[in-house]
């Protein structure tokens, strides 16, 4: 373990995890975008920056992004330096410049780290009076909905979907001062994780497209832990409810078995559970049959040793 100081606290933390890492573990907040426990760091959003001291004696400091810092023994770090605080709430300014202000219809709202952000932050309103970036969303098929106006350029979608899931059908494109993440054309995502861009995006890029069939706001779901139906694996997942009916279903972290992410079948494989076509009763030969009489004859095939599949 290493000693660092954090706002003039000793604490004491694993020297293999980063600033941001060690402050979010023990409970600071601390607002960040492009940093993910299972990615790592980039250092491209610029929102987790505090302020470093070389030691006791010095009191200017400099600005460091938390996320590209090491737990390093005796590092001294300011969360509530008013220059840290500053630099943050610029940062959020900024990315909020061209953000539209779409939350009452965006399907992440309730659930946006951006928004959690921004009022970590202290973001309250717009000074900037001109038009806002705009681009052309694309058709990603029928899981994953597109929404690139809101992008706040963290890379983490593409981060994902190519170094970790292995996809090269997604990627940034750059044109002048302008940055794009989608497909080369519109197309279905080739990945078969690709629905795991909807977890991983900090803001509505990416949306479950098979949620805005029967949409809810996070906050009107009965939400329980369950495990993943479609493989023998074993995934952990959270299931949605409301009014009697299954409305989504997101991952759940278990770092034996899943991690952090989903395959597309277990993430959206759950509208079978309320079609019309789904068999609800038992039939032999094609007919209704009663519980009683499907268990009788079941065990008359067993006793006759024929082979059932």
């Amino acid at each position: 373990m290493a000693t660092i100081y954090i706002d003039g606290k000793l604490r004491q933390v694993n020297p293999k995890q980063n600033l941001l890492h060690v402050c979010l573990s023990l409970g600071y907040d601390l607002p960040y975008f492009c940093w993910h426990p299972a990615l790592g760091s980039v250092g491209a959003c610029r929102q987790c920056a505090v302020k470093q001291f070389r030691n006791e004696q010095d009191t200017g400091g400099k600005l460091v992004m938390a996320c590209m810092t090491p737990a390093a023994e005796g590092t001294r770090i300011s969360i509530v330096d008013p220059e840290a605080v500053a630099f943050r709430a610029g940062v959020i300014q900024g990315l909020m410049q061209n953000h539209p202000h779409d939350c009452p219809v965006c399907d992440e709202g309730g659930e946006c780290h951006l928004q959690d952000m921004t009022v970590m932050t202290g973001h309250r309103s717009r000074v900037y009076s001109f038009g806002k970036r705009t681009f052309r969303n694309q058709y990603l098929g029928p899981l994953v909905n597109h929404e690139m106006n809101r992008c706040i350029q963290c890379q983490r979608c593409v981060r994902f979907y190519r170094e970790y899931a292995g996809g090269d059908d997604l990627n940034a494109f750059h044109l002048r001062d302008t940055v794009y993440f989608g497909r080369h054309e519109d197309g279905v995502l080739e990945n078969e994780f690709s629905g795991n861009l909807v977890e991983i995006c900090p803001t509505g890029v990416f949306t479950d497209a098979t949620l805005k069939h029967h949409y809810t706001r996070k906050w009107d779901l009965q939400m329980a832990p369950s495990i993943c139906v479609h493989c023998g694996l074993g995934c952990n997942t959270t299931v949605g409810e409301r009014y009697g009916t299954l409305r989504r279903i997101v991952n759940r972290y278990n770092h034996e078995v899943n991690a952090y992410f989903l395959c597309d079948r277990g993430r959206f494989g759950y509208e079978f559970v309320e079609s019309n076509q789904r068999i609800r009763h038992p039939l032999l030969n094609g007919k209704a049959a009663t519980k009683s009489e499907a268990l009788e004859r079941f065990g008359a095939i067993l006793r006759e040793g024929k082979v059932l599949g």
